[in-house]
C-alpha cells in the first residue's frame, strides 16, 4: 500500500531553502519596507503576551519601591524630628540669649556720662545670709577693680565695692543695714541720707523733720557729696511719707530702682579722679573705705 503523502525533500535541501528565503524576506523588508504593516500587526498580537511576561517584574519592582519609600520616609521623619528638636533647643537658647542680650543692652545704656570707664560684670555668687546684703562679682583687682568702687546697672545705683581679689570683688548692696549714700531730691534739691532697712526693696530716709518738702513719688538721685557716688544717678522713689505723733522725725521710705533680688549683671564705674591702670594689677587704690562703729550707716 502506497502512502498518501509522498516522502518530501531532505534536510539539507530544508535548510538551504530556509535560509534562501530568510535572506530574501530581509533584503525586502530592509530595501523595500515590503512588511512593514505585517509587523505592526505582529507586534499588536504579541504586545499582551509582553505585557503579561513582563508584569511579574512591574510588580517585583512596585513593592520593593513601596519599601524604601516607606523606609526612606521613616528614615527622613526620624532625622526632621531630631531636627526640630535641636532647633527648638536652640529656640530656647536664642530667646535667652535674646534676653540676655537687651538686658547687657540696656546696661551699657544706662545713665552714665561719658567721662567716666566702665565696665561690665556679672554676679557669681549672693550671699546666703538673710541679714547681709552682698554679692560676689567676676571682676577683680587685675581689672582695676578698687574698694569703695561705685556700681549700678541700668535702673539705678546697686551699690559699692567693699573687699577685692585679683579675680572677684564683693559688693554691698545700697539695702543693706549698714550702707549709706548721700542723696538729694530731684524736685527740689533737698539732700538726706538713704541708709538701707534689711529689705531688698526699702531704703530708708532718717533724722528727716516732719516740716521738711518730701512726698511720695519723689525721685532721688545720688547727690556726690561724699566723692564715693558720682552726681545724678537714680538711686529710688519715695513710697511713703508717714508722721507719727510725739515722733520729731517723719517715717519715709524709698523703694530703689534697682531690682536687686533679680539683678545679674552690674556695671563698674571709674570716675576720672580714681581711674586705675589695669596693666598694673597690683596697685592699690587711692581711696580706702575708713573703718566704721557697729550699726553706723556704711557711706564715706
Amino acid at each position: 500500500m502506497k502512502p498518501i503523502f509522498g516522502r518530501g525533500p531532505s534536510l539539507p535541501i530544508r535548510l538551504v531553502l530556509a535560509v534562501v528565503v530568510s535572506l530574501a524576506l530581509i533584503i525586502a523588508d530592509s530595501r523595500y519596507h515590503s512588511f512593514t504593516g505585517v509587523k505592526v500587526y505582529l507586534n499588536s498580537l504579541v504586545s499582551p503576551l509582553q505585557y503579561m511576561a513582563n508584569s511579574p517584574r512591574i510588580l517585583l519592582d512596585s513593592a520593593s519601591s513601596q519599601l524604601m519609600s516607606r523606609q526612606a520616609l521613616l528614615s527622613q521623619t526620624q532625622r526632621l524630628e531630631q531636627e526640630l528638636f535641636l532647633l527648638r533647643d536652640d529656640l530656647l537658647r536664642l530667646r535667652h540669649l535674646e534676653q540676655e542680650n537687651q538686658r547687657l543692652r540696656d546696661l551699657l545704656g544706662s545713665p552714665v556720662r561719658f567721662d567716666t570707664r566702665r565696665m561690665v560684670a556679672e554676679i557669681m555668687a549672693v550671699d546666703t545670709d538673710p541679714f547681709i546684703h552682698q554679692v560676689v562679682i567676676d571682676k577683680g583687682s587685675l581689672q582695676g577693680v578698687t574698694e569703695g568702687q561705685p556700681v549700678l546697672n541700668e535702673q539705678g545705683v546697686v551699690g559699692q565695692v567693699v573687699s577685692v581679689g585679683k579675680t572677684t570683688s564683693r559688693v554691698l548692696l545700697i539695702t543693706d543695714t549698714s550702707h549709706g549714700i548721700p542723696v538729694r531730691v530731684a524736685r527740689n534739691d533737698i539732700r538726706a541720707i538713704a541708709s538701707g532697712s534689711g529689705q531688698l526693696d526699702r531704703l530708708l530716709l532718717h533724722n528727716i523733720t516732719r516740716n521738711t518738702d518730701i512726698q511720695e513719688g519723689d525721685i532721688l538721685l545720688s547727690s556726690g557729696l561724699a566723692g564715693r557716688f558720682p552726681e545724678g544717678y537714680p538711686v529710688g522713689r519715695v513710697s511713703r511719707v508717714g508722721y507719727e505723733e510725739g515722733q520729731p522725725f517723719a517715717d519715709i521710705r524709698v523703694q530703689p530702682f534697682a531690682a536687686l533680688d533679680r539683678v545679674r549683671y552690674l556695671l563698674l564705674l571709674w570716675p576720672e579722679s580714681r581711674v586705675i591702670d589695669v596693666d598694673e594689677p597690683s596697685a592699690e587704690p587711692r581711696q580706702h573705705l575708713r573703718s566704721r562703729r557697729p550699726n553706723e550707716p556704711f557711706f564715706p
